[in-house]
């Protein structure tokens, strides 16, 4: 009987001790289905990429700040296409509003910084694949940094950016949305 609850109490302990999983969710889509506004302004899909809204929860302890990257690995023929880059969001952030990626990003968190994507222009540019390439994966992934500021511009190579946030990065959390036409 004293084995048995000893087991007992050690698995219970062990459950309690278990950290809480870094999670990024979206309100706004459900897998495969996108509101118009979300779609890209370009190309005929008849959108106006406006930012879906963001959350996230329990990020890694010590985390001061954090990076945000949105790509389409299907896209270019598999070379992939960068939809959002977002860095320098503070740490007592819990996720962006809705349209917080406009273009130019004006309305992001105070010091956050909006990179140039695959169109060439600060902010969200929304899903927006050519008819009839099936469906596209939408990966959203926000690097929890260790360091309050990546030291890139807003015009860095989204490669850069993202080599800078795994390099400072704490955790990753991502998700993945799909979307065709």
């Amino acid at each position: 009987m004293t084995l048995r609850f000893g087991l007992i109490v050690f698995a219970v302990l062990g459950l309690a001790n278990q950290a809480a999983a870094f999670e990024i969710t979206s309100p706004s889509v459900s897998d495969g289905k996108w509101d118009a506004k979300y779609l890209g302004d370009k190309a005929g899909c008849g959108g106006k990429s406006i930012s879906i809204a963001l959350a996230w929860k329990d990020p890694p302890a010590g985390t001061n700040s954090y990076a945000l990257t949105m790509f389409d690995p299907d896209a270019n023929g598999g070379k992939g296409f960068w939809h959002w880059l977002a860095w320098n969001i503070p740490a007592s952030a819990k996720g962006l509003a809705e349209g917080a990626g406009a273009q130019g990003g004006k309305h992001m968190p105070k010091g956050a910084v909006s990179g140039e994507g695959g169109v060439g222009r600060p902010g969200y540019f929304g899903p927006c694949p050519p008819p009839g390439s099936g469906t596209h994966h939408y990966v959203f992934t926000l690097y929890a940094l260790k360091t309050a500021k990546l030291d890139a511009k807003a015009s860095a190579e989204p490669a850069t950016v993202e080599a800078a946030a795994k390099a400072q990065s704490l955790g990753e959390a991502s998700v993945t949305y799909t979307y065709g036409r």
